[in-house]
């Protein structure tokens, strides 16, 4: 099965912009947080959303080169896998065609009520492949 990659528009903030006039590494992340939720929210049904919280267990940044405040960046994530409670993800970040950044990151799935790890059912998993 092919996962169904998401396309999501970073508007790029003047906060973003470091000492060197270029975007810090940090706002990458948020960048790759705010994309993995996106996703998760266009693609997974309302109540599965309700139900499930995500949180970022470990995020892997290899940096290409730099953005800048009036660039068009675009975030393509796309679901590897989902492995009991954990899911894995690869964002690519891109101007245009140049790869500005290339993300791994792994994630948990909570119950929203209990704050416990959670598998999703596999009708909800099907709808990212």
């Amino acid at each position: 099965m092919a996962a169904l990659p998401h396309q999501f528009a970073i508007a790029v903030d003047p906060a973003d912009i470091d000492f060197m006039g270029h975007v810090n590494n940090a706002s990458y992340l948020k960048w790759v947080q705010d994309a993995v939720v996106s996703h998760w929210q266009k693609l997974a049904p309302a109540e599965a959303v309700a139900e499930h919280l995500w949180v970022a267990l470990r995020h892997e940044i290899t940096y290409r080169k730099p953005a800048f405040l009036d660039d068009e960046v675009i975030a393509t994530v796309v679901l590897e896998k989902v492995q009991g409670a954990r899911a894995f993800y690869e964002t690519i970040i891109r101007r245009g065609e140049e790869v500005l950044a290339e993300v791994r990151s792994s994630w948990c799935c909570l119950d929203a009520a209990t704050l416990r790890p959670a598998r999703l059912a596999r009708s909800v998993i099907d709808r990212f492949f």
